[in-house]
């Protein structure tokens, strides 16, 4: 039997989400109609609101409701270092794992040839605007330990060597492959603490 087109429409809508199949899909939307019209109308409510609000702060490009997101806005922190990270969640991640209090790049990707994404793609045109300013004189290299997260962190390095900036890297506990928002907090701790000059 077909499903209503209706709701054929809601289980393809869902299927946007990571890890979120054909079955998965179909549970969700059943759940939700069935049992918990409630949390569907909520979810919409959030949803659009959230993508009619929410945008990139126009410093260092993470999610934010505002132009400058609350850690660029906050003179509070170290306005020498800056973490470059591959997305809005990373940022997520080491605020909440470290102690560290710098300012943050967020790349919104990593360098992929394969898939179209070059250094203008991801936004490393802005950040080499931003280490010409001359007030940065450390940045952490947070991108994913793998191959296109390190190929990332590479021409980072080159670029701050060229501005005379000092490049370092996380390194301890972060496995090759792995993704830093799955990376329990003390290893993701241990790792920025440990981070090493490339």
């Amino acid at each position: 039997m077909q499903a209503e087109p209706i709701l054929q429409q809601l289980m393809q809508a869902l299927r946007c989400l990571p890890g979120v199949g054909k079955k998965s899909a179909q549970r969700m939307a059943f759940h939700l109609l069935e049992r918990d019209r409630q949390g569907a109308f909520q979810l919409a409510q959030s949803l659009a609101e959230a993508v009619d609000k929410v945008g990139n702060c126009t410093i260092c490009q993470t999610l934010t409701s505002t132009g400058i997101c609350s850690l660029c806005s906050d003179e509070r922190r170290e306005q020498q270092i800056l973490c470059v990270v591959e997305t809005p969640v990373d940022v997520m991640a080491i605020e909440g794992a470290t102690s560290y209090k710098g300012l943050y790049f967020v790349l919104n990707g990593r360098l992929s040839p394969l898939d179209g994404l070059g250094p203008a793609e991801i936004g490393l045109d802005k950040l080499a605007e931003r280490i010409k300013l001359g007030e940065i004189k450390e940045i952490v290299l947070a991108t994913n330990p793998t191959i296109e997260g390190e190929a990332t962190a590479h021409y980072i390095s080159e670029m701050a060597k060229k501005h005379h900036v000092k490049a370092t890297r996380i390194a301890h506990g972060v496995p090759f492959g792995g993704e830093l928002e799955y990376i329990d907090s003390g290893t993701l701790s241990h790792a920025f603490s440990g981070r090493s000059e490339v």
